[in-house]
């Protein structure tokens, strides 16, 4: 009670509630956390670590409110690093409210989280989200008897359609003012609630604890073999304690006969059932009849059927991607041309101004204007993904990947972190945090490198669009797809030689089907595509920067000529890249500056070439072949990941080893498939 009353009195001086959004998977918790905060949002890094957090601001009357996105969980155990976090988010005390998301389609599986908050004893609103699906299917939930049972206030939402988020607003101030102590409990039965209680003197004898902690749900958590709890329990007391705590839990299962964890849980799980028996009525339903999702799942979850209709699905992506981009990049690509004809115009080649000239055309035009051309297809593709995702068949394509997955030794839950990488493969990487298994998670941040950000995309389409025009979406496909089984065999190898007894089960749940909320689906492209336009903006004007003066250094020789820095440099590097046919230095230097970021491959090219009127396209059509372009295309996929994506796996692994092995691995692994087809096309005649 005490550390409630000083967040509230924090909280009245800076007139800000702090709130955390807490929910499963598929609850819908970041579709109400879009409502609430709009375009107001923040996305950042957990302190310490590299999974992503939201954060987000509202107004209500006199009071600002913080929002804080924890991440989608199903309890709070500490089985993967999402777990943790939100974890400790809440043990800190760093907030003051915590609004529990439920699907209120599916109470039975939502309420064990819930159970775990308000053991916790935090300050809680549930809110039973997607209430129109219970609506539709004459089920009946008696709001006033579920909040009685749990003691805290319950609110109905439906968030794609924003009913029920000003209701759910005015609630959370006015509970938050009460400042009503929560005093939950499941009774775990006589032998259970005896330790309970003999943990629970223990740990209020410990001054440090006591004040930080509900003691209760910290005796409970040490039943549940909760090894953080316990880990961080084991620092603040004497070895005494220790001992009379494992004589607890060792007592547990010689009256019983069964470990105490196992315990917990099943109790637990009895009370979420006769709650939910208690406060749901529905209608004798025909056990025969077959939903809409189960439907749609006999053909895309079908054993035969599934693999073809996850490349259909893919292969239509990319082709209504490309498709619906094109007139725009044209438009875009007509932008700089005539900007180049403004600049010219405005800066003559007199005196000093000769200097700008060239840095703005040559330099900032040529490069960044080479990538930004391309950012109608990364939006396009993001929105793809983005309807894919809110759709529910993610899960579905992780589940029917799962099957040839495991043959090749990677875990189905793996294609999620997987998928993600084909938006950055940062966030690839620190998705693989969702996985419990080490090895499952090691082997996935190893080859998530492999699947072809959004970054890697202006390479595609230049090269693809130069020498396969009308082809660029199965070209580009087809990268793709390459992408997924090089990862996927890579895998294997890693499995059988790495991690050879490390794995772990595969539970994915399969959400129903649901239309995408127009506004859900724009911010998810909004907050992936922003990436993209801060990069052109930061890092790759900044390299395109750097490049254009080692092209234009040293002074007095011709800009991007071999003579200069950046041509002495890729020259004398040039060697390396010869046996893939890609000798000449210019193509060396846009690979060796695409280690950077990937999107300086397309910027650079534009730089070191000089582009003028003729566009780069032309001056690839003049410098490359067909064969040439596609080893220029598969290196860009595979070779060593940029910076950003060799950092997160190092924080991630906690380990250069994991890093440096990566960059050294991809990179050979890249040359030798690059001169394997290179020279293989040599031999059939192809140029």
């Amino acid at each position: 009670m005490e550390a409630s009353q000083k967040n509230i009195a924090v909280a009245e001086k800076a007139d800000e509630l702090i709130v955390a959004m807490a929910g499963n998977p598929n609850s819908g918790k970041t579709s109400i956390f879009n409502q609430l905060t709009g375009t107001r949002q923040h996305v950042g890094n957990w302190p310490g670590v590299t999974v992503e957090k939201k954060e987000g601001y509202l107004n209500y009357k006199d009071l600002s409110l913080k929002i804080v996105d924890l991440p989608g969980i199903y309890s709070l155990g500490a089985y993967s690093e999402d777990e943790l976090i939100a974890k400790d988010f809440l043990l800190s005390k760093g907030t003051d409210l915590v609004i529990n998301v439920v699907d209120a389609t599916n109470l039975e599986r939502n309420l064990y989280l819930t159970t775990q908050l308000l053991e916790m004893g935090v300050q809680l609103i549930l809110v039973l989200n997607m209430y129109d699906e219970v609506s539709k299917k004459n089920f009946n939930i008696d709001i006033e008897k579920l909040s009685g049972f749990l003691g805290v206030p319950v609110v109905r939402t439906i968030a794609t359609k924003g009913k029920g988020i000003n209701n759910l607003v005015a609630r959370a101030v006015e509970e938050f003012r009460k400042d009503m102590a929560i005093n939950f409990k499941i009774d775990y039965g006589n032998d259970i609630e005896r330790e309970i209680a003999e943990i629970k003197a223990i740990l209020d004898s410990n001054p440090g604890i006591n004040r930080d902690y509900n003691t209760r749900y910290l005796a409970v958590g040490i039943l549940e073999q909760d090894e953080h709890i316990i880990k961080e329990i084991e620092k603040e007391i004497t070895n005494y304690s220790i001992n009379r705590i494992r004589k607890s839990l060792e007592s547990i299962e010689t009256e019983t006969g069964e470990e105490s964890d196992a315990l917990i849980v099943e109790k637990k799980y009895a009370f979420i059932h006769g709650l939910v028996n208690d406060v749901l009525k529905f209608p004798l339903i025909n056990r025969n009849e077959i939903s809409f999702s189960d439907r749609i799942d006999k053909i895309v979850t079908n054993r035969f059927l599934g693999l073809p209709v996850f490349f259909l699905i893919m292969w239509t992506l990319f082709k209504i991607t490309f498709t619906l981009s094109d007139p725009i990049s044209l438009f875009i690509k007509g932008f700089f041309v005539y900007l180049t004809d403004f600049l010219e115009t405005l800066l003559p080649n007199i005196g000093g101004v000769v200097f700008l000239n060239s840095l703005f055309i040559d330099g900032i035009i040529a490069g960044v204007g080479a990538v930004l051309v391309y950012l109608p297809n990364i939006f396009l593709l993001f929105l793809c993904i983005s309807i894919l995702e809110d759709s529910g068949y993610m899960s579905r394509a992780a589940y029917v990947m799962d099957k040839i997955m495991q043959n090749f030794g990677l875990h189905g839950k793996s294609f999620i972190p997987l998928i993600l990488g084909f938006g950055c493969n940062v966030t690839g990487v620190m998705a693989a945090r969702t996985l419990e298994n080490r090895g499952d998670r090691v082997i996935t941040i190893l080859i998530n490198s492999f699947m072809s950000c959004s970054a890697r995309l202006p390479v595609y389409i230049v090269f693809a669009a130069v020498f396969f025009p009308g082809k660029e979406g199965n070209v580009i496909f087809s990268l793709y797809v390459l992408g997924i089984v090089i990862a996927i065999f890579m895998a294997k190898f890693f499995r059988s030689f790495l991690f050879k007894n490390e794995t772990g089960t595969f539970v994915m749940e399969l959400p129903p089907y649901r239309l995408p909320g127009i506004r859900t689906i724009l911010i998810h492209m909004w907050q992936r595509a922003r990436t993209f336009i801060k990069k052109a903006g930061t890092i790759i004007f900044a390299v395109v920067i750097l490049i254009w003066a080692l092209a234009s250094l040293p002074v007095g020789v011709a800009y991007a000529s071999q003579e200069s820095m950046i041509g002495r440099i890729a020259d004398f590097l040039s060697p390396v890249f010869s046996p893939l046919g890609l000798g000449n230095w210019q193509a060396t230097a846009s690979l060796i500056f695409g280690v950077l970021a990937k999107e300086v491959v397309v910027a650079a090219l534009g730089v070191v070439y000089s582009v003028g009127d003729g566009g780069l396209n032309t001056v690839i059509m003049n410098n490359f072949t067909p064969l040439k372009a596609c080893v220029m295309m598969i290196l860009t996929l595979l070779y060593t990941p940029c910076i950003a994506t060799l950092a997160a796996i190092k924080r991630e692994t906690n380990s250069w080893k994991w890093m440096v092995f990566t960059a050294v691995y991809t990179f050979m692994l890249a040359w030798i498939i690059g001169f394997i087809i290179y020279q293989g096309g040599l031999l059939f005649g192809l140029k």
